[in-house]
């Protein structure tokens, strides 16, 4: 086998490996099941709906879509078409900690009465505070309808929707001390392994296209 075959293989193994570290997954989600109690202006109501919890990297920080694929609560009378507004709070556990509110759009069409109200998409924006594995859970909902405000507390300590391996600004806790001395933010083990296998193939890039021009220079001398 030549010295440039062998050269394009070794290249082309450190590039596969590059590409598998940049394609670890970065998030797990998963679908979970959220028993509501809620207080309503007429009493107390319960529902199950199944809480999905999506991300889109927005800037530096993330999109989260909160979505409910069951109905909650009901009201006695019809709802006509805006008339609810729903909001939620996500608890932000695992690396960070704290609280999201996301909100969504009022009702695009009328609700009947006495029928499961279906919650819209609600989304906000989070922005990592710190590094590592965060988790987001379903929180509380409250539903504005008609002057009236109802509650719905998850009762059965649900699990996480989602987990994100997020990098804060600065490194968060991870970041080295100001002390002004222009130190480089620390990063997480991904981040850090992907940074390496991609200086490995940069490196490599640099040391095949030595080696060729100094092949191919060698074969212009030759020429002459």
């Amino acid at each position: 086998m030549s010295y440039q075959k062998r050269t394009a293989l070794a290249l082309a193994s450190a590039l596969a490996g590059t590409v598998v570290l940049m394609a670890a997954p970065a998030a797990h989600a998963t679908v979970v099941d959220v028993d509501y109690k809620c207080k309503t202006p007429i009493g107390d109501k319960s529902a199950v709906s199944p809480i999905d919890i999506k991300s889109v990297k927005s800037g530096g920080g993330y999109r989260l879509t909160m979505s409910f694929q069951k109905g909650v609560s009901s009201s006695p009378v019809e709802l006509g078409k805006g008339a609810m507004s729903p909001s939620a709070v996500i608890e932000v556990g695992g690396a960070d900690s704290g609280q999201l509110q996301v909100s969504g759009a009022p009702n695009s069409a009328a609700i009947p009465a006495n029928t499961p109200i279906k919650i819209s998409d609600l989304s906000g924006t989070y922005t990592p505070k710190k590094s590592g594995k965060v988790d987001f859970t379903a929180g509380v909902l409250t539903i504005k309808a008609l002057g009236t405000t109802t509650t719905c507390t998850p009762a059965n300590k649900p699990g996480p929707s989602l987990q994100l391996d997020v990098t804060a600004a600065g490194g968060g806790q991870g970041a080295p001390d100001d002390d002004g001395g222009g130190q480089l933010p620390k990063t997480g083990p991904l981040d850090s392994a992907v940074a390496l296998g991609t200086l490995g193939g940069t490196v490599l890039l640099t040391g095949a296209a030595g080696v060729l021009w100094l092949t191919r220079r060698g074969q212009g001398a030759a020429g002459r």
